[in-house]
């Protein structure tokens, strides 16, 4: 009678296969958040430049000057 094995991985395999995967996951160089746009550059700030404000002072007497 022959004997046969079962196809179950061996607790060796899947120890190894845990520590390689939480390995990886700890130690990789790869960080997203440093490749991520920090929000709009120079570019999108000229083309979205609003017009400088002009402001407005009350004088003595009344009187409205533009500063």
């Amino acid at each position: 009678m022959a004997h046969t094995r079962t196809k179950a991985p061996s607790l060796r395999r899947t120890a190894a296969a845990l520590w390689h995967s939480l390995s990886k996951d700890l130690f990789d160089p790869y960080r997203p958040e440093m490749h991520y746009m920090r929000g709009p550059g120079p570019r999108w700030r000229a083309k979205h430049a609003q017009p400088a404000a002009v402001t407005v002072e009350l004088g003595m007497g009344g009187t409205l000057h533009a500063a």
